[in-house]
């Protein structure tokens, strides 16, 4: 380094503080100064040095610095343009951005010409603060100038860059598909080093939490914290501290208003004033979401502080936000109009129709409530009914819980069957807009996901997805399942009077409404309808839990002294959810057949071990709307064979699939080293029902990363979308597969929604554990009745009846 020109270390300093490595790059800054007298030279060190020293936490010294550069004697025009480009990036971090656009014209109009790579870095700077302004185009044209130019002169990182800024910008107008795919094609060469990585970490995660996968975006933007707190970027890590407590905002606010208010004391220390007041207007919507929340004049004057800050700040759509959530807590402040137009931020549009139906339930008004709310939910399903992926879905359905509990609340109090009945089709239609399309053939895919396999069997006994490689392939596959999944024919939710012409004489159904504090249900057959109220949430949820307990502890005491006591307590936790979801529903039809729509909450309850469920058939659907769909659709002929899949260590699972084959004609059978994934998808592609008895795992956090345990590894709910044409019926004879993750209240995901989406008519599954000696004995019976052509829930509940066991497993889908 000594031989070096002031010249070489000055662009060596550039490129370490491009990225991120902003420490090295001031010491580097330091010995180009000594070795020039060159007074331009000396100034464009003197500001690059300033921007080193704002992301290292002393803004009021860089500016101090950069703007004592730009009054030397003697600077050229070209020399002054880049300085007024760089102190326009300090007004921007500092986000004075009304004085960054001027600042970012006046380098420009030098730049362009003269030094076109300058003007890039400098477009690069102005495109964040359009985004911040909202001015995507203007963004866009910026990040794409640029692009252009860094490509032109080979500097990949740089294009990388700038293309990951052009994936944030379609953030920003809701194209979540696109933002993932530019974001992580730019990743290899934009992520040179941790801090350039966490740069681009942090735009992910917010691309995740506006898909509704907080779970992901949190532990990402808690990674993100620590690399920049471990290179003393305090700006950068109160900014990730920000973008953590917005996630936080949507399900934990007490934990999201602690979180700001951290973030909020860091940007006060760097004097930051205006990140300070973004902060704390997350800090107050998250106290004004809380049971706890204190209104008030007091709590209004400092919210409107707040609110007149950042709108002259330039940050309406955050102002706007915050003087919403505090009208939604507020009843003082029904008298005051809103004004929020078709062009503003989605968020802001939905909290507005909040606002509307909050003060519509103050006054008793449920109609209201109910068209406001409603209009909400339309709002947010014309930007969901883009999404062809299950995974975004079933997320995004987020941004809509509160309206959705908000309508649902007000249906319950209709006492309407009618009303209760569309708003319990509303919550479900949500991921359901549009019929599923078969994605394409994807190699790369299939070859990813191997890859994952290899490093899950590597690495056993810890959390394999934590794995570095592991992530990136994680991510890889979402992103090829978020854009590889097809749009399809939009549908319309049925109705209720349309469900009594399918019903027939002997079938009802039983549609189950949570409203986030009650839950009701509304019961449907050829006869009338009933609106029930059932027992308090929160006890459900706790026999839930308990109940989960007692059947795994059942299925693993299968003889002893113990037995009599564990089935005893079983008998009694079955006993007392049955009397609080089930048989008050029961009690107002005697229907043989039953179809269920369930909201998230009751995604794990055993139905058919239920008392009252005895002597009934029933299936669960995922919608009344899909399962009217499919009972008038041409009912499929069972055509292609039969297949089994013996995964390994599972006891008696050999057997099983032996007894279960021979009520067949002719099936196929794969066993020890065959029963591998690939052989599993060419059997199910040629099957019409499959069979699988194999261990299985769900995973919460990643539901598409459940799978059925095989010889070569997991079988994946993203190898599903890899199969070309899905089997009719499958059986799904493992542990744990049948469960689901809730997501947001009313969606739940797991294998079999998995199934039914790629288009399987019927799933048979287990939402909890289930003995393995059960699981023999009745599939091999319910087998039997799939041979004879009976449907899979008249044939599962036959099946119980004849062997006397009742076990969870249940049939979703179709059914019958």
């Amino acid at each position: 380094m000594a031989t070096r020109s002031a010249d070489d270390l000055h662009r060596l300093a550039v490129e370490l503080c491009i990225s991120g490595r902003y420490a090295r790059a001031l010491r580097v800054l330091a010995q180009a100064s000594g070795r020039t007298g060159d007074p331009d030279l000396l100034a464009r060190i003197e500001g690059t040095r300033a921007l080193a020293l704002q992301r290292t936490g002393s803004p009021a010294e860089a500016e101090e610095v950069l703007r004592e550069a730009l009054s030397a004697r003697g600077l050229t025009a070209h020399t002054r343009a880049i300085l007024r480009g760089q102190l326009g990036a300090l007004a921007m971090y500092g986000g004075r951005l009304d004085e960054a656009e001027r600042l970012f014209g006046e380098a420009t109009a030098s730049l362009d010409d003269a030094d076109p790579l300058a003007s890039a870095r400098v477009r690069m700077n102005r495109s964040l603060g359009r985004m911040q302004r909202r001015d995507l185009g203007g963004a866009a044209a910026d990040a794409e100038w640029a692009a252009t130019r860094f490509a032109a002169a080979g500097l990949a990182t740089d294009e990388a860059h700038a293309r990951h800024n052009l994936g944030y910008i379609a953030l920003l107008s809701g194209d979540l598909v696109t933002a993932l795919d530019a974001m992580l094609t730019a990743r290899p060469a934009a992520a040179t080093t941790p801090v350039a990585g966490a740069v681009g970490d942090m735009d992910r995660a917010e691309v995740l939490r506006e898909a509704g996968q907080t779970t992901e975006a949190e532990r990402l933007l808690e990674r993100v914290a620590a690399v920049f707190g471990a290179h003393r970027m305090p700006q950068s890590r109160a900014e990730a501290e920000f973008q953590l407590a917005r996630s936080l905002l949507a399900h934990d606010p007490e934990r999201a208003r602690r979180v700001a208010l951290a973030a909020s004391r860091r940007f006060q220390r760097l004097g930051n004033e205006v990140w300070a007041h973004r902060a704390e207007a997350i800090r107050w919507r998250a106290q004004l979401q809380s049971p706890r929340a204190a209104s008030g004049e007091g709590t209004t004057r400092r919210v409107e502080e707040v609110a007149v800050h950042l709108t002259r700040a330039g940050f309406r759509g955050e102002a706007t936000a915050l003087r919403l959530t505090a009208a939604v807590a507020d009843p003082a402040l029904d008298g005051r109009r809103l004004r929020v137009g078709d062009d503003a931020p989605l968020e802001v549009r939905l909290i507005t129709q909040e606002v509307k139906a909050a003060r519509a339930a103050r006054r008793g008004r449920h109609g209201e409530v109910r068209r406001h709310a409603g209009r909400g939910i339309d709002t947010l399903a014309s930007w969901t009914g883009t999404f062809g992926s299950l995974d975004l879905q079933t997320s995004a359905a987020m941004h809509g819980a509160r309206l959705m509990y908000a309508g649902l609340d007000a249906a319950l109090h209709s006492r309407d069957p009618e009303i209760a009945f569309a708003w319990a089709e509303r919550a479900r239609h949500l991921s359901q807009q549009s019929t599923p399309l078969r994605p394409p053939p994807d190699p790369q895919l299939a070859a990813e996901l191997a890859e994952l396999r290899t490093i899950r069997a590597e690495r056993p006994g810890i959390d394999w997805l934590d794995d570095p490689r592991a992530a990136e392939l994680r991510e890889r596959a979402r992103r090829r399942q978020w854009a590889g999944t097809l749009v399809g024919e939009a549908s319309e939710r049925t109705t209720l009077q349309t469900v009594r012409e399918v019903l027939g004489a002997d079938t009802a159904v039983l549609s189950f409404l949570y409203t986030g504090a009650e839950l009701g249900v509304l019961v449907s057959d050829s006869e009338g309808d009933s609106l029930v109220r059932l027992d308090d949430p929160d006890r459900v949820g706790r026999l839930l839990s308990g109940l989960r307990a007692d059947l795994d502890m059942s299925a693993a005491v299968r003889w002893g002294p113990m037995v009599s006591v564990v089935q005893a307590a079983l008998r009694t936790r079955l006993a007392e959810l049955d009397a609080g979801i089930l048989d008050p529903a029961l009690a107002r039809t005697d229907r043989r057949r039953l179809v269920l729509t369930v909201p998230g909450i009751l995604s794990g309850v055993p139905w058919g071990m239920l008392p009252s469920m005895e002597g009934r058939v029933f299936t669960t659907a995922t919608s009344a709307t899909r399962w009217v769909r499919a009972m008038r659709a041409t009912p499929a002929v069972p055509g292609r064979g039969t297949g089994f899949v013996v995964g390994p260590g599972v006891p008696r699972g050999e057997e099983e699939v032996a007894r279960a084959g021979s009520a067949w004609s002719a099936s196929a059978t794969l066993l020890a080293d065959r029963a591998t994934v690939r052989g599993a998808a060419e059997l199910a592609a040629s099957s019409g029902v499959l069979h699988v008895a194999a261990h299985g795992r769900h995973t919460a956090d990643n539901p598409l990363f459940s799978g059925l345990e095989l010889t070569d590894g997991v079988l994946f709910g993203y190898d599903i979308d890899l199969i070309p044409d899905v089997p009719r019926v499958v059986v799904l004879s493992a542990c744990e597969v049948g469960r689901s993750s809730v997501r947001w209240g009313e969606e739940a995901l797991g294998m079999a929604r998995i199934w039914l989406h790629g288009g399987a008519d019927s799933v048979v599954a287990a939402p909890v554990r289930v003995a393995d000696d059960d699981a023999c004995e009745l599939l091999a019976v319910m087998h039997e009745g799939l041979a004879a052509g009976e449907a899979p829930a008249e044939a599962l509940a036959a099946a119980a009846r004849r062997t006397g066991i009742r076990a969870p497993f249940q049939v979703h889908g179709r059914g019958f």
